[in-house]
């Protein structure tokens, strides 16, 4: 591994100095990869030493082909790698490998960099907690303490967030500098959060799906889990079949931060997560951000309108696998997920026509009204979970899902691009989160102010 940070910036500055051969960096990986528990799916050994020994051959002759060539990445289970198969985190389908990749895997390939392998996650992805009983459950749990008030809860396993928990837990063990998964309802941006790592939602015209299994296709969209912000936004670039574009951060003195009083006020809201943002709220501000707390309107409503309608993703989840839950396979599925499929089935009508209405009303209230500002929020209301309690009451795990899925259904349903920063630990030292997001397609505006703020609070 490179001396400096693993990051997949850090790494692709390596291998083009010359410090960092590609191909051992890339074995590196791949043991530790097959080393994990639950981490990863599948490995594509084969496929990814042959991209880094032609990584070695250009960093020879000079040629290299960007910032981020023979930076190893994984990707979520979802994504068609061709010679592979796409399980999906089931058992049920990828009974044939894929023909090609996904669109995403061809310009990340075209850009050098060396595809690990495919990471666990919620089967079909319809889970914020990311347990798995096919592939086993990864979970990440932070190094022990010496301090003599070391709580008995400490170090007992945690819930990896999901669906995309394999990606996340790939990068906090250092396995791979950045993996690659999808959001729904969430499912970067608490994984991400869970795990102390950084995330980015982008607006779904953003991407190409191409070659993604579905969820909810009016929801999905796919995204980058990383350490950094900047290798986030660098790959996220390259999954577009675009050279990394050098942002510059926003002036903090014409930044304008809501801080949504209503989501602070929310009992629900854990003590820690709503102190945590708050102190980095403050950091903010002394950086030069102007921080304005009050209530929107448009994030209550769009609560409300999840809690009296329901989810939109429910529905469509259900009629993208209604054939799957009728046919003879649905028995191998994962139970949790075949109730929460099963159960929209009633879902009326006059509810998901509603929810698409609504949808565009609030995605315009939003715009109108933070105006140019970035919205501040938790990412998530509570830390990591423990795992025992979810796997031992199908009814438990039921609550909990939702309530961790809450908040960030927000962006979700109104399609806003959003980032994860970690904003602290609770006193078990588990991660908590921030999020800062904008209207839908205003990506590059929240870009430049995340980057910002990123910098002040890792200052």
């Amino acid at each position: 591994m490179p001396a400096q940070p693993f990051t997949a910036l850090a790494i692709g500055e390596a291998i083009r100095r010359g410090e960092l051969d590609p191909v051992a960096l890339t074995r590196q990986c791949l043991t530790r990869a097959t080393d994990s528990d639950a981490v990863f799916i599948s490995l594509t050994e084969q496929r990814a030493l042959v991209e880094a020994e032609a990584c070695a051959e250009r960093q020879r002759s000079g040629t290299l082909r960007g910032p981020l060539d023979g930076v190893p990445l994984a990707w979520k289970d979802l994504f068609d790698i061709a010679g592979t198969a796409t399980t999906a985190g089931g058992k049920v389908l990828g009974k044939t490998p894929a023909e090609r990749d996904a669109e995403a895997v061809r310009h990340t390939a075209g850009a050098g960099m060396v595809c690990i392998g495919k990471t666990n996650l919620t089967e079909i992805a319809y889970s914020g907690l990311g347990l798995n009983p096919h592939y086993g459950t990864p979970h990440h749990t932070p190094p022990p303490t010496s301090s003599e008030h070391e709580s008995r809860n400490e170090n007992a396993p945690r819930a990896p967030g999901g669906s995309s928990s394999g990606s996340a837990v790939a990068v906090a063990q250092g396995i791979v500098p950045a993996a690659i998964g999808t959001d729904t309802a969430g499912s970067l941006r608490v994984p991400a959060a869970f795990n102390g790592l950084v995330s980015y939602r982008p607006s779904q015209a953003r991407h190409s799906r191409l070659g993604v299994t579905p969820l909810a296709d009016s929801l999905d969209t796919i995204g980058v889990i990383a350490s950094t912000l900047e290798d986030c936004l660098a790959i996220d670039d390259t999954m577009r079949g675009s050279a990394p574009l050098v942002r510059a951060a926003a002036v903090p003195e014409q930044s304008v931060i809501v801080l949504d009083a209503s989501c602070l006020d929310d009992p629900r809201v854990s003590r820690a997560v709503g102190d945590n943002l708050e102190a980095c709220a403050s950091r903010l501000r002394d950086a030069g951000f102007r921080i304005v707390r009050r209530r929107v309107a448009s994030v209550a409503d769009t609560l409300e309108a999840i809690t009296r309608h329901g989810w939109m993703g429910a529905a469509e989840a259900y009629t993208e696998y209604r054939a799957l839950l009728e046919g003879p396979d649905a028995e191998a599925m994962d139970p949790r997920v075949r109730k929460r499929l099963e159960a929209a089935r009633q879902m009326p009508p006059d509810s998901v026509v509603s929810l698409y209405r609504l949808r565009q009303a609030l995605k315009t209230r939003l715009r109108e009204e933070l105006a140019g500002a970035t919205l501040l929020t938790p990412t998530v209301a509570h830390v990591a979970p423990l795992l025992a309690p979810l796997e031992a009451d199908p009814e438990h795990f039921a609550e909990v899902n939702l309530a961790t899925l809450r908040l960030s259904m927000v962006a979700s349903l109104l399609d806003s691009p959003a980032v994860a920063l970690p904003s602290g630990r609770d006193d078990d030292r588990q991660h908590t989160s921030l999020q800062l997001s904008g209207p839908c397609g205003e990506d590059e505006a929240l870009l430049r102010v995340a980057l910002g703020a990123s910098s002040a609070l890792t200052a």
